[in-house]
């Protein structure tokens, strides 16, 4: 049995998910809090959403089946939960998705957690100019270094269709930053 079965069993065990759930929790947070920020982009928006996957993970784990790797189960929750955190502040200031993307995008440089240059930040506002599905693909493929297969089964999107949208966010981003360079 491999390492990732066991702790699934521990974590749908009444007398072990609470031990089992500390070290999911030990393996994961960082890999999704930086997900989660690629899509949010503030840090305390970020651990807001990575807190709120990780109720999510605890309250539906023996729901999971096991029909994927547990991380990809875990990564397609924290997608969910940082895209409906944005769409509930865009709702909450009455304006489209996009332009609250790019509304926070322009203050990210007053961000004190954001650490990154001009470069960064020029690239952080071309992203926000793709349609959502292209700047997850986008995020997962070029900053998490996913295969297309893993990305395939987190966003329940076909390897050829996630082909083409990252081909297209990479051309976007490119013609972005050449014209605002």
């Amino acid at each position: 049995m491999t390492d990732e079965l066991i702790l699934i069993n521990q974590l749908q065990n009444a007398t072990t998910k609470e031990v089992a759930f500390k070290t999911l929790v030990s393996q994961y947070k960082e890999r999704l809090y930086w997900h989660i920020r690629k899509i949010v982009l503030f840090h305390d928006d970020a651990d807001d959403v990575l807190q709120n996957t990780f109720i999510k993970v605890f309250k539906n784990i023996d729901s999971f089946k096991g029909d994927s790797k547990i991380y990809s189960w875990m990564y397609r929750i924290a997608t969910n939960e940082a895209i409906s955190f944005i769409n509930k502040k865009a709702k909450e200031i009455n304006i489209d998705i996009s332009d609250y993307q790019q509304q926070i995008t322009s203050n990210l440089d007053s961000d004190y957690w954001f650490d990154g240059n001009q470069i960064q930040l020029l690239l952080q506002k071309a992203i926000t100019t793709l349609p959502q599905q292209q700047q997850l693909v986008f995020n997962m493929k070029y900053f998490d270094e996913l295969k297309y297969e893993e990305i395939s089964e987190i966003l329940q999107v076909s390897v050829g269709s996630l082909k083409a949208s990252y081909h297209h966010a990479v051309k976007k981003i490119e013609t972005y930053i050449k014209n605002n360079n």
